[in-house]
């Protein structure tokens, strides 16, 4: 059964004009692949293994890893 809130939305959106309606729903159809493409990213395991191992090894995270290691060689003195 659809809700209420589906149908109210629905009128609302048949009172916008078409440019509104057409513009309305490729930004739905933008958000949907936008986040199909985030979802398939983060679940495919191997991609993200990849993406892991390619920023430890720039320079930059390098650096940062080095600096935290120091800041947090004094704790381990105490």
């Amino acid at each position: 059964m659809i809700s209420p809130n589906l149908l109210e939305i629905e009128r609302s959106i048949l009172a916008l004009s078409v440019e509104e309606q057409l513009w309305l729903l490729e930004s739905i159809v933008r958000k949907i692949r936008e986040n199909e493409y985030v979802k398939d990213n983060f679940t495919d395991t191997e991609n993200l293994d990849e993406q892991l191992q390619l920023t430890a090894i720039e320079p930059n995270t390098q650096t940062q890893i080095t600096a935290i290691n120091d800041e947090f060689a004094i704790s381990e003195i105490l």
